[in-house]
């Protein structure tokens, strides 16, 4: 059984966040991940961790060639949306930023880039819901000296959330935060109510607002600006429901 103390534990691991990009002859994809790692370094090869429901699984598995664009720290939630949260089956998601093809072939995000790196697949290993992916580094480039974008700072900063093929996705009860969203009847007679993203698990409490934002605490959702979104993934107030 997975406790919550294994699980606050395993969140002390170090981790970055990526975009992750493969090709399937001429259809192109990219989805965000944090399980990439270097493994070894003459010659470098790194790992990659991608789950198998995933379009980006689908096609590094059938090319077997990927790259990996590391993010800013200030990367638009937006992006950290289009490529976490939404699937390449329904989304062209290249379409909505500015890459290039690869050495390999394989597209290249340049927006919001800090470095990139392009690798062709030299092994692989089945490891449940995943397939790591090691695969050999052929190029690479340093495109700005922004602040990478960490999982610490996106999760404790920025409080981002995992999506539900992350290997760092906890449910709302293994999270501890079922009892979080709940709220007393009694204390909540009259209180603003909290909304929470459809789209990534995000909570806008009235009462903390989203001062990053520009909204004030103590602003209902009912009051925020048509144009708002949620500061985690992008999305606009239609994707939020009420918590209760």
């Amino acid at each position: 059984m997975v406790s919550k103390e294994m699980i606050d534990a395993l969140l002390t691991l170090s981790y970055g966040l990526y975009i992750v990009s493969s090709r399937d002859g001429d259809k192109v994809n990219g989805q965000l991940a944090n399980a990439v790692c270097q493994v070894t370094a003459e010659p470098p090869k790194v790992v990659v961790g991608l789950h198998h429901n995933n379009l980006t699984h689908a096609f590094v598995a059938e090319s077997r060639v990927l790259s990996a664009t590391v993010l800013a720290q200030e990367t638009p939630p937006e992006i950290v949306g289009l490529f976490g949260f939404k699937s390449g089956r329904d989304v062209d998601k290249m379409a909505r930023v500015r890459h290039e093809p690869g050495v390999t072939g394989a597209p290249v995000v340049l927006d919001h880039a800090v470095s990139y790196f392009e690798a062709k697949v030299v092994d692989e290993k089945d490891v449940g819901t995943h397939t790591l992916f090691v695969a050999e580094v052929v190029e690479a480039k340093i495109v700005s000296e922004a602040p990478v974008l960490t999982y610490e700072y996106y999760r404790d900063v920025r409080h981002g959330k995992a999506s539900k093929n992350a290997p760092t996705y906890r449910g709302p009860e293994k999270a501890g935060e079922t009892k979080e969203l709940e709220e007393d009847s009694e204390r909540s007679k009259g209180a603003m109510k909290k909304y929470v993203c459809d789209v990534c698990g995000y909570v806008y409490d009235p009462q903390k607002g989203d001062p990053d934002s520009g909204v004030a605490p103590g602003t209902a959702f009912e009051d925020l600006p048509d144009d708002w979104v949620c500061p985690v993934c992008g999305a606009g107030k239609g994707d939020f429901s009420p918590t209760d």
